[in-house]
């Protein structure tokens, strides 16, 4: 199909072009593509771009020609003899067929990390390195699912390449997207960045959705057994509605997530007929301490209240203080459908303009919230503790409380400043001891993580006016503080529990060693604002504190706070007992929020069944529930920042044009990442936008140079820039730098 050696672009195989109709102003655009397509290429001889590279090139803004731009790009090729339309680069059969001599390293089973059109990686367990996978060797393997790969060195390198030989589970058969519909037939443009293809689905099966919509589509079929790597085929399942409303968008999200909209009407109608009464015959189950001093202290916008302190100063001149958790397992009962439904939830989810809660309402904001001025069922954590903040004595049980006060964080803060108002006492005894608490945390190793949490202030449809900062003082950092401690003595307890090698099944929160090379990169970073961070393995705890308080009320503070976090290892739930790096605990578990975390109704089953005298329950059976639950708190965490990230880019939509100023957090080989300091978002430079010189991305020194200036740019740097334009359905933000 070449004409002249002069111009090409890669046009990638593997599904099927879509005849969609042209829009009314084709002929202006395709000589506008005709003209911008010629500069992208001009003098590239021997360089080729896929239609997505292009297409990211051109930075095409209008939603008429993105969901056309494929048939259009074709039609200009067709038409101009110096652009060169080339199919997919053919990879060498070394590539494709294991060399005689590589090293075989046998079949495994790993889950697909999908990361591009052209080759994704297969995470095995059993193997240190991921396998390399290209494109044509997955078999339709997409993002997620699980399958059995042959695998082996490839010629010299060290790393490893493979071959999906069977697709034993998939992780996803429903995407969430946009339905682009010609005459002849529809496809679903996938929300899901890791998913490649568009999915075919026939006009039949449209389930009067119109174009343009949001939609799920379940698959039908994978094309497996077509040789040409036809796109998957599906029906649509769902219409969500049109792109662009609020509610639409946040139901894409979720759904895009494999999580939960609401629940159904059979487990709301079980949660209806729980019994609010508590009986005297429970009361006398449980240790009475509804005479003790007790209050809340929550977001002002909480319903869930699943925590509760109480204070009580001792003859002795100690104080008894109990942590009292919602006792959501006395209501909801193993095997039953509510417990079924939470288990499979495993945590609420936490969105920007909502909560997504793991147990129906009647639960979480009536009978198991702690809600002042009503008798509740706790499990307690209640400690004698004298105000130096050494726990004397300990005591784990079932309680029945009363709550006296619900305090908002704001009102309790008051009281700390002011030492003026309710429960002055108690509050201000509360907080000396939490600070003992938090500075032997410190002093063991503990990393201070003081992060700025970011919030939006929305109307009544979900649009944001503005972005509210909240930072966290004493009040926060006092319930912090017993918390933490209730759930380290709980973890301490079932671990010692039982003498020998031999443990009590327990649901930990464990928290690895950082990753070398992202602490390495925070390092370099760091020295970018003129601090030096210790990367010893052994002094890193404490070298991150220096950080973390030498950036205090700095501008550059929130971006190293978050390049600190992202530096560590994932915290996750395991019946391993090992230790939490961050807490610098040996053991720890979550025992304080069962209304909102399924793994914390796991630690009181398992509590309660040992203080009861009853045998150890299956390890196996909680550790596959304890990978679940994490699994589902990363979906959760994955939606909540996808939430953010499009309520950024609809809030900066109302930006275009205006100046801010910036910090670049991210530099790859097309462009640079920065933060907006004054809205906390984020966007991106490209090199194709930065006047003056063609800059180009240094790999070995992580930054952008200038080819005739050598101007740099490099991360920390301060910048200026300008909103250039805003994807809401990629939820991103393009920006220019101001020089």
């Amino acid at each position: 199909m070449a004409r002249k050696k002069t111009r090409t672009t890669n046009n990638k195989k593997g599904r099927n072009k879509r005849n969609t109709s042209k829009p009314s102003h084709a002929d202006k655009e395709l000589k506008r593509l005709y003209q911008i397509l010629l500069k992208l290429l001009d003098g590239k001889v021997d360089k080729s771009y896929t239609i997505e590279k292009v297409r990211e090139e051109l930075n095409l803004i209008d939603e008429q020609v993105k969901a056309n731009f494929k048939n259009m790009l074709s039609q200009t090729v067709d038409k101009v003899e110096e652009i060169q339309e080339v199919s997919k680069p053919t990879a060498s059969q070394d590539e494709y067929q294991m060399p005689h001599k590589a090293n075989d390293l046998g079949e495994h089973i790993g889950i697909v990390d999908n990361v591009s059109h052209d080759y994704a990686y297969i995470i095995c367990e059993d193997l240190e390195q991921d396998v390399r996978i290209t494109h044509k060797r997955l078999h339709t393997a997409q993002h997620g699912d699980k399958v059995r790969v042959h695998a082996y060195h490839f010629g010299k390198s060290k790393s490893i390449e493979g071959e999906v030989l069977e697709i034993i589970e998939r992780g996803q058969d429903e995407f969430v997207g946009k339905v682009d519909i010609s005459h002849r037939f529809a496809f679903v443009i996938c929300d899901h960045k890791r998913m490649h293809d568009d999915i075919f689905v026939p006009l039949n099966a449209l389930k009067g959705a119109k174009d343009g919509q949001k939609v799920v589509v379940k698959i039908t079929s994978w094309g497996e057994a077509d040789p040409k790597g036809k796109s998957p085929s599906g029906e649509i399942i769902r219409v969500l509605g049109e792109a662009g409303e609020n509610d639409v968008e946040i139901h894409s999200i979720l759904l895009a997530y494999g999580l939960p909209l609401e629940f159904e009407d059979s487990i709301l109608k079980k949660a209806e007929v729980l019994p609010s009464e508590i009986t005297n015959e429970e009361i006398a189950k449980r240790r009475d301490m509804r005479k003790v001093t007790t209050f809340t202290i929550d977001p002002d916008t909480a319903k869930d209240f699943d925590d509760a302190i109480s204070v009580e100063k001792l003859d002795n001149g100690n104080w008894q203080i109990g942590i009292h958790i919602a006792d959501v397992t006395h209501y909801v009962h193993p095997n039953s459908l509510i417990e079924k439904e939470a288990r499979k939830r495993a945590t609420s989810i936490y969105l920007v303009d909502r909560v997504v809660p793991m147990l129906p309402e009647r639960l979480s904001n009536e009978l198991c919230s702690l809600r002042p001025h009503e008798d509740k069922l706790t499990f307690s954590a209640v400690f004698e503790l004298n105000e130096e903040g050494k726990v004397l004595d300990r005591w784990f049980g079932r309680t029945v409380i009363y709550s006296d006060r619900r305090f908002t964080y704001e009102e309790a803060q008051e009281v700390i400043e002011t030492q003026k108002g309710d429960f002055v006492e108690e509050i201000l005894i509360l907080n000396k001891i939490a600070k003992k608490l938090q500075a032997e945390r410190f002093k063991k190793g503990a990393i201070s993580f003081e992060s700025t949490e970011v919030k939006f202030d929305l109307d009544e449809n979900g649009k944001p006016l503005g972005v509210i900062t909240k930072v966290r003082k004493d009040a926060h950092k006092l319930v912090e503080e017993f918390m933490l401690l209730a759930n380290k003595e709980v973890a301490e307890f079932v671990y010692r529990y039982r003498n020998g090698k031999d443990k009590n099944v327990m649901v930990y929160r464990t928290h690895g060693k950082p990753d070398e090379e992202k602490i390495e990169q925070l390092s370099k970073f760091a020295k970018r604002f003129g601090y030096n961070l210790d990367t010893n393995p052994d002094k890193l705890r404490n070298a991150i504190n220096e950080l973390m308080l030498a950036i205090e009320n700095k501008p550059e503070a929130p971006i190293l706070q978050q390049l600190s976090i992202r530096s560590m290892a994932k915290a996750v739930y395991s019946t391993q007992a090992d230790e939490h790096f961050g807490l610098a605990f040996k053991h720890y578990s979550h025992f304080t929020s069962p209304i909102r975390r399924y793994p914390d109704m796991m630690a009181h089953r398992l509590l309660a069944a040992y203080l009861e005298g009853k045998n150890r329950p299956s390890r196996t059976k909680y550790e596959t529930l304890c990978r679940h639950s994490s699994e589902m708190e990363k979906k959760s965490s994955d939606a909540e920042r996808a939430s953010i990230k499009y309520k950024q880019a609809e809030y900066m939509s109302e930006f275009i044009g205006e100046t801010f100023e910036g910090i670049i957090t991210g530099i790859t080989e097309w462009g640079m990442y920065i933060e907006m300091i004054d809205t906390a978002s984020e966007g991106m430079v490209r090199l194709a936008d930065i006047e003056g010189d063609y800059y180009s991305f240094d790999s070995k020194n992580q930054r952008i140079v200038g080819r005739k200036y050598k101007d740099t740019f490099t991360y920390g740097d301060s910048v200026q820039v300008k909103v250039k334009a805003v994807d809401l359905e990629k939820r991103n933000i393009d920006l220019t730098l101001i020089l």
